[in-house]
Parts: structure tokens; C-alpha cells; sequence
């Protein structure tokens, strides 16, 4: 499978008592379809993976890989060796996912030959196709253009998704050096997405709340139509800026959700925290511009 376009990265709704919502789950993942996506992720950094128990991503996936219908789902694995890794990418592809993307371990520190080993065996054992995240902000692995040009030539590893700012000169840099097929993806919300397109990414995996936004933005850019797509883009840069800050990001997200009618709790799991009034009284005025 090629993966290509809008992927969002799915929130993971609670109930109010911090249980799975699989109503909202499914309510959530049909939306982001009609709204123009050209697939969907779980257990990325947008989903509170690392609040998930084995048994909820077990149950995310199958109520997620029924709603998508024919559509791809791409699982993320977070984990911290190999042995959990697999562990993790293994239950996945078992649980019907198309493609994983994987972060390098991150607890302790992987060299360049270990990461090449990780991802290597990863790729193997699973069978199905792996996307690289290079996400130092989140890991502190650094991942440099000439590894991730390396890992590309291993079988099984099909993409990445650049997440190490400034995005856009390192998607040019890999896209230049990557095989024909490899898939470049730009991440941080979307922050930059078409300056990623502009220099070689062919896909974006941003927070899910905006997919009917940002959907017709790419569809006028790769129409050709780049001032209709930059005047878009820069409607929305408030929202995917505030939907960006370390430690609200979880919380952000869902209440934009629950104001769009889309999920109906904005519970989130700790460490994550929910917002503070005045914090709700920021989103509401940003949100007030663009609904």
C-alpha cells in the first residue's frame, strides 16, 4: 500500500469516568472520511497512545478498522525495545491495520546501527508496511537525513513522517535521497504541510478536528490553485498553533471536537491535563472565526 494525502491522527474519546467511547470512536472516524480524508490513524501522538492499555488499543483498532471501511488505518508503536515494539506492531497488524507507523525506542537511546537493526526487524516480523517517525521533540532520538535515507532501503520500511523542526528543509533533504516510492509525510499539526508539499512530501498527518478545513486547502493546492490554498492554510494557523502546546494539546483537541458535535466528553487521561477556563475562553474565540 502507497499511503498518500490527509491521514489525520484520531483523538481517542472518553467517557466522562475515562472509559473508551466507541460510539464517539466510530461517529469520529466516519467524519474524518466524508470530510476528505484520504485515510486515518490510531495511537499517534494525538491519540493519547500512551494512556492506552493493550485491551483499549486492542478495541480502538477493531471499532476504528470497521468504520474505515476500505480506507487505510495506520497504527502507531510507541515503545521502548524491540521485544515491545514488536509486541505492539504484531497486535496491530493482527487487529487488521495497513501500515504502522513506528517511533524508535526512546528510554534509552538507540545509535544509528541500532535504530537501522529496530526498524529492520520491525519491518520483518510485522509483514506489513512500516513508516519511520522521526518525532525528537517527543523521543529526543534525533534522526538525521542520511539514516532515515538508510532506513528507507530496508524492506518493508515504505515512509516517514518528518516531525523534527523546521520540517519542510528536512522533508526536502529526505525526499531528495529517498528512493522512487518512498513516501515522504510532513507532521507538527500541519504547521507547515505546504511548504513540505512544495518540496517533496505527498502527505500530512495532522490532529483530526479540522480535517473538513484543511481537506480543501490540498485539494486547491494540488490543484494548482496555491494562493486560494495559502489563504486557507493561513485561516486556520491559529488553531493548529493553538492545538500545538506541550501538555494541552490532548485537551485542546477534544473540546474542539465536543464543539463541532463530534465526540461528546473532552475527558482526557493523565499526565495529560484538561483546560483551564481561561484557556476555554481563548479556544471559544478563536473557534467563533472559523464557525
Amino acid at each position: 500500500m502507497v499511503l498518500s494525502g490527509l491521514i489525520p491522527i484520531l483523538a481517542t474519546p472518553f467517557t466522562e469516568d475515562g472509559e473508551l467511547d466507541l460510539p464517539g470512536l466510530r461517529r469520529l472516524t466516519e467524519w474524518q472520511l466524508d470530510s476528505g480524508a484520504d485515510g486515518v490513524a490510531v495511537f499517534g501522538m494525538a491519540s493519547e497512545g500512551f494512556a492506552l492499555t493493550a485491551g483499549d488499543r486492542a478495541r480502538v483498532l477493531a471499532e476504528v478498522r470497521a468504520a474505515a471501511g476500505a480506507a487505510p488505518v495506520v497504527a502507531g508503536v510507541g515503545a521502548t525495545s524491540t521485544a515491545t515494539a514488536l509486541e505492539q506492531a504484531l497486535a496491530a497488524r493482527d487487529g487488521g491495520a495497513d501500515a504502522l507507523m513506528v517511533l524508535p525506542p526512546y528510554l534509552v537511546k538507540p545509535s544509528g546501527a541500532q535504530l537501522v537493526d529496530f526498524y529492520g526487524a520491525v519491518a520483518e516480523r510485522a509483514g506489513i508496511d512500516v513508516m519511520v517517525q522521526d518525532a525528537p521533540g517527543a523521543t529526543g532520538v534525533s534522526m538525521p537525513e542520511s539514516l532515515i535515507v538508510e532506513l528507507s532501503k530496508l524492506d518493508g520500511v515504505t515512509s516517514v513522517k518528518v516531525e523534527a523542526p523546521p520540517t519542510a528543509p528536512k522533508v526536502g533533504a529526505v525526499a531528495a535521497g529517498v528512493p522512487d516510492g518512498f513516501a515522504v509525510f510532513g507532521g507538527q499539526n500541519a504547521l507547515f504541510c505546504l511548504e513540505e508539499y512544495a518540496l517533496g512530501a505527498i502527505g500530512t498527518m495532522p490532529a483530526c478536528e479540522f480535517t473538513d478545513l484543511l481537506a480543501p486547502v490540498l485539494a486547491d493546492w494540488a490543484a494548482g490553485r496555491t494562493a486560494q490554498a495559502r489563504a486557507g492554510h493561513a485561516r486556520l494557523l491559529p488553531l493548529i498553533r493553538f492545538g500545538m502546546q506541550p501538555g494541552l494539546a490532548w485537551a485542546v483537541h477534544k473540546e474542539v471536537l465536543v464543539r463541532r458535535g463530534l465526540i461528546t466528553s473532552a475527558t482526557v487521561r493523565s499526565p495529560a491535563r484538561p483546560l483551564d477556563r481561561h484557556t476555554r475562553i481563548l479556544l471559544d474565540a478563536l473557534m467563533a472565526e472559523l464557525w
